[in-house]
């Protein structure tokens, strides 16, 4: 069984590519997921210049692809589930590379918008009553809304 599921926060806006002859999307992106490690050994890592978080790169295939690149910046909070993928190539030098990643097949978008106030893609999806209503008509709710 191959299944990985991971929440982390993006290092940087996704990349966007179409293959060439089928063109086909593909975006990858890094995610940088924390450890799970105690506060003082968290303060230990920091101390010596140690990661706190690993980062894995995530690959994405077709719409959802596009959605990342148009919809994700770096900083957002997004959970990814997928499969582990090795592979391996030959560079410049001549030199074996080998890669891990992980090939997304669902991605959900855990933060929208624009923390800083102002609005980006996200928050303007829906722009005729200036209201988001992200994918399959769901819109985010204020904590304060909620009734329990």
């Amino acid at each position: 069984m191959n299944n990985v599921v991971l929440i982390g926060r993006l290092t940087a806006d996704p990349e966007l590519r179409f293959l060439p002859g089928s063109g086909r999307a593909v975006s990858n992106f890094t995610l940088a997921v924390d450890k799970d490690v105690s506060k003082a050994k968290r303060q230990e890592f920091e101390q010596q210049g140690k990661p706190t978080a690993d980062f894995i790169r995530i690959v994405v295939w077709g719409r959802q692809a596009e959605n990342c690149a148009n919809y994700m910046s770096k900083g957002k909070l997004v959970g990814v589930q997928g499969r582990i993928q090795t592979r391996s190539y030959d560079n410049n030098q001549g030199q074996r590379v080998f890669i891990t990643e992980v090939v997304a097949e669902k991605v959900q978008f855990l933060e929208w918008g624009d923390n800083t106030g102002q609005n980006n893609n996200a928050n303007n999806y829906n722009n005729n009553n200036n209201d988001f209503a992200g994918p399959d008509g769901f819109q985010p709710v204020d904590d304060e809304d909620i009734p329990f």
